[in-house]
């Protein structure tokens, strides 16, 4: 691989905009998306290109790209392919990739080019970008590229932000998404879930077991919500149970309490879908215990308490 594209220490890749990515494109405005700003094109043989590993879009829709192919037989490839040099005739694609499959269907020698010598860092910046702008990516792949670029690269997520137009709640919420089992991951990606539902699923206790039930009834995301909350009541539930054969005598087991008491906590634990313990003392005093297992857990109650985003 040519030294043009190995990662420069010094690059800061995200945020500084694609004018300054693409360096000799000055006049270029934010608006357009990457291949649009970078500049004069060149034609090159179609098998000199070659796919990006790195790239953020995962799956190209079949009747798509046959759309695309029959477009291009008819009017030609308008919009050029941007590339940079690996050396030798191997040029890897950093935007265009779905242009460069339909291009092939449609039996092209040759496809319009810009060639720029970019860094990895570069590339992925600007190929999630140019996905994103088109509304390309699913939720799942976008939150893969921003994961990647938070990785590999050090970015933050307000530098993520920044570099493809989004807001930064958007690009957090988004990366939340992976810790969703495989399941639902699929199942977003296909189409059988919504955002909605996912983040439903992200505040249960089992996702994976709630998600496939969700698919299999069809459930609305209202239906969704309500699902988790009686989901997460029914596991807290069965694990007090289990506890106290287990242990036998606990702080927290029926016999200390009264029945006003464990309704007030059976009734707690299920508007938050979490353990709740209440012990006081017979001067008043005592105290509300709620137990969490995920940070996104603990960022709901703080929500709630608060009344306010965290």
């Amino acid at each position: 691989m040519a030294a043009a594209v190995k990662k420069r220490s010094q690059s800061k890749g995200l945020g500084r905009g694609l004018d300054a990515l693409l360096g000799d494109a000055p006049s270029a405005k934010a608006s357009k998306t990457p291949v649009e700003a970078a500049g004069p094109k060149r034609e090159l043989p179609i098998e000199y290109l070659t796919p990006n590993a790195d790239q953020p879009r995962r799956v190209f829709d079949k009747d798509g790209i046959e759309e695309l192919s029959a477009s291009i037989k008819a009017r030609g490839l308008l919009q050029p392919i941007l590339v940079r040099p690996l050396g030798g005739d191997k040029y890897e694609i950093v935007a265009g990739e779905r242009r460069w499959r339909a291009a092939q269907k449609a039996k092209l020698h040759n496809v319009p080019v810009i060639i720029r010598e970019l860094t990895d860092e570069e590339t992925s910046e600007i190929a999630l970008i140019e996905n994103v702008q088109r509304v390309d990516l699913s939720p799942v792949e976008e939150a893969n590229a921003y994961q990647h670029l938070t990785k590999t690269y050090k970015r933050t997520q307000e530098e993520i932000a920044k570099a493809v137009g989004k807001s930064r709640s958007h690009v957090a919420n988004m990366m939340r998404l992976l810790k969703l089992p495989k399941r639902a991951h699929d199942a977003l990606s296909a189409g059988d879930i919504t955002m909605g539902h996912a983040r439903a699923l992200l505040g249960s206790a089992d996702p994976d077991g709630v998600c496939r039930q969700v698919v299999s009834e069809g459930l609305s995301v209202r239906e969704t919500e309500k699902l988790v909350k009686k989901s997460d009541a029914d596991i807290s539930s069965k694990r007090s149970i289990a506890g106290e054969k287990s242990l036998g005598k606990t702080k927290h087991s029926a016999g200390s309490k009264d029945s006003d008491t464990r309704a007030l906590e059976r009734d707690l634990s299920s508007i938050l879908g979490l353990d709740v313990a209440i012990d006081h003392s017979k001067k008043g005093a005592g105290s509300i215990t709620i137990d969490y297992r995920t940070l996104d857990q603990l960022d709901d109650i703080c929500r709630r308490l608060m009344g306010a985003g965290v």
